[in-house]
C-alpha cells in the first residue's frame, strides 16, 4: 500500500504484558514502563479486570502501580497490559522553545543552574531590602579597631545614593578635623610691682602645649598662621599688694591692635583687694598676620602698686587659643 509522506515506522504494535509477583501486605508496586495515569494500563487480579481510578481498584503514576487493598501471596494473581506506553522520543529542536511554549510561573529554581544568574540578568534598582538578608551585616563580628587599608562602605547621597568604597586614611580625612594650631600658657610667678591704673601684658611664658609653635614666651603673642575661627581665652589675678582696696579691674583679649574681648569687675563699694576675671572671645584670624594677646588693667584709687599672681603650681593667671572646627 502507497503512502503519502514518511512510511510509519511500526506497522503494528503488541500491548505488553507484565506479571507481578504478589508481596503480603503491600499495596505499591513498580511498572516496567513509566505511564501518565492508571488509565494508560488495564490491572487483572484473579482474571478479574479492575476499574481504575481514585478511590477504586488502583491509581498509578510514573512507575508506580498503587493498589486500594493489599493482596496475598500464594493465593491472589495479578498482572497488567500496557495499553499506552512511549516507543520513542522526539526532542524539541534547537532553539524551537520560545516564552509562549512556558506555563506561567513554572519555571523553578531546581531548572536553573548554580551560578547562572549573573548581573547582566538583574534589572538596575530591581533589588530591594525586602530580598536582602540582614544578617549579612548583623551576623557579623564587630570590629573593635580599623587597619589602615580596611575599607568602609558609604551611600553617597550627591550621586543618587551610590555605594562607594573609602579607606580609613580617607575616611578620617574627611570627618572632624584637629583643633589646631592651639596652645595653653600660664604666668609660672607674679608680676610684681606694677603702677597702679597701668594696664599689663599677660606675661603667660611656660607653656602647657603649643601644636604649631605659634605662640611667643616673648612677646607673648599668639600668631596662629591658618586661616579660621578661633577660641580665645584667658583669666588673671589681681591684687592691690596694700590696705588700699581695687577700684576698677579689666581683663582685655586684643587682636591685632583692637581690644576684641573684655572682662571686668567695679569693686569701688565694696573691701575687695583680691580679683579674679575670666574672658573669652571667639575671633576670625586671616591666617598670615593677625595675632592676639592679652593684658590687665587694676586701679586701686591711690599711688600704690598691684601685681598681677603667678604661679607654677595652681595656674591661676593663663592665657590660651584654639582653633573651632567648622
Amino acid at each position: 500500500m502507497a503512502y503519502l509522506g514518511n512510511v510509519p515506522a511500526q506497522s503494528f504494535i503488541s500491548f505488553e504484558r507484565q506479571v507481578f509477583t504478589i508481596v503480603n501486605s503491600q499495596t505499591a508496586y513498580t511498572l516496567s514502563h513509566s505511564v501518565t495515569n492508571e488509565n494508560d494500563i488495564r490491572l487483572v487480579v484473579n482474571n478479574v479486570v479492575q476499574e481504575p481510578g481514585s478511590g477504586k481498584a488502583y491509581t498509578a503514576s510514573g512507575t508506580t502501580l498503587t493498589l486500594s487493598a493489599a493482596l496475598v501471596n500464594g493465593t491472589d494473581e495479578m498482572y497488567c497490559v500496557f495499553l499506552g506506553r512511549a516507543v520513542g522520543t522526539v526532542n524539541a529542536p534547537a532553539g524551537s522553545v520560545g516564552t509562549s511554549q512556558l506555563i506561567d510561573l513554572n519555571v523553578t529554581t531546581g531548572k536553573i543552574a548554580a551560578d547562572a544568574v549573573n548581573g547582566d540578568k538583574i534589572a538596575d534598582d530591581s533589588i530591594s531590602d525586602e530580598h536582602l538578608d540582614p544578617t549579612v551585616i548583623t551576623g557579623q563580628t564587630a570590629e573593635t579597631s580599623i587597619a589602615t587599608d580596611d575599607l568602609i562602605l558609604l551611600s553617597d547621597t550627591s550621586a543618587s545614593g551610590a555605594l562607594k568604597k573609602m579607606t580609613r586614611a580617607n575616611f578620617v580625612s574627611g570627618v572632624g578635623g584637629n583643633m589646631t594650631p592651639a596652645f595653653h600658657a600660664y604666668l609660672g610667678s607674679s608680676l610684681s610691682n606694677l603702677s597702679d591704673g597701668s594696664t599689663t601684658i599677660i606675661a603667660a611664658a611656660n607653656e602647657v602645649y603649643d601644636t604649631d609653635n605659634a605662640y611667643d614666651t616673648s612677646t607673648y603673642r599668639f600668631t596662629p598662621q591658618v586661616a579660621g575661627k578661633y577660641f580665645v581665652y584667658v583669666q588673671a589675678v589681681g591684687d592691690s599688694q596694700g590696705t588700699a582696696n581695687l577700684v576698677d579691674t579689666d581683663l582685655y583679649i586684643y587682636k591685632n591692635s583692637t581690644m576684641s574681648g573684655r572682662g571686668n569687675l567695679n569693686c569701688s563699694n565694696n573691701n575687695l583687694r583680691l580679683a579674679t576675671l575670666y574672658t573669652s572671645a571667639v575671633l576670625d584670624m586671616n591666617g598670615s598676620s593677625d595675632y592676639v594677646y592679652a593684658s590687665m588693667y587694676l586701679n586701686t584709687g591711690d599711688s600704690g602698686s598691684y601685681l598681677i599672681t603667678g604661679n607654677a603650681t595652681w595656674q591661676g593667671t593663663y592665657f590660651g587659643a584654639y582653633r573651632i572646627i567648622e
